[in-house]
This record gives C-alpha cells, structure tokens and sequence, in this order.
C-alpha cells in the first residue's frame, strides 16, 4: 500500500518515516526528484559531491541554452 503524505499551502510536505528508513536519509541530507514523461516522480538520496557535479554540468551546458543554437541544431 502506498504512504500518503499532505502538501502545506507553501509546498512543503514531510516524508513519512518508513521512506526516510528506505531511502536512508534524515535532517540535513539532499534528495533529487526526477519527474518522468509519463507524470510519475521519482526521488532519490543524493550525495554532496553529486550535487557539486550537477551544478557543474549544468553552467557547463547553459552555454548552449541560446536561441541561435536552438537555431543552429534544430534539424539535428
């Protein structure tokens, strides 16, 4: 059976205790949800380091994010 959990009006929700165990996280550590094509969510523990290597990835792949290599690669 699945656990539910409710949504504050700010978006906040607590993950009940039995994910936390699963996933084993607790205060201070860092999730990562993924939302699928499909509508379903996925959420993960993330390490520290994933976070920094995400954070890099990204700058580095903002630099595409332009309208003239939307352009450029749209044909692709």
């Amino acid at each position: 059976m699945p656990t539910v959990a409710k949504i504050t009006s700010k978006g906040q929700t607590t993950i009940p205790q039995e994910v936390r165990a699963a996933l084993h996280v607790a205060a201070g550590d860092f999730i990562a949800w993924e939302v699928g094509a499909d509508g379903t969510a996925t959420v993960r523990r993330v390490q520290p380091m994933d976070i920094d290597y995400l954070r890099a990835v990204e700058g580095a792949l903002s630099e595409w994010a332009g309208s003239a290599d939307e352009d450029a690669y749209r044909e692709l």
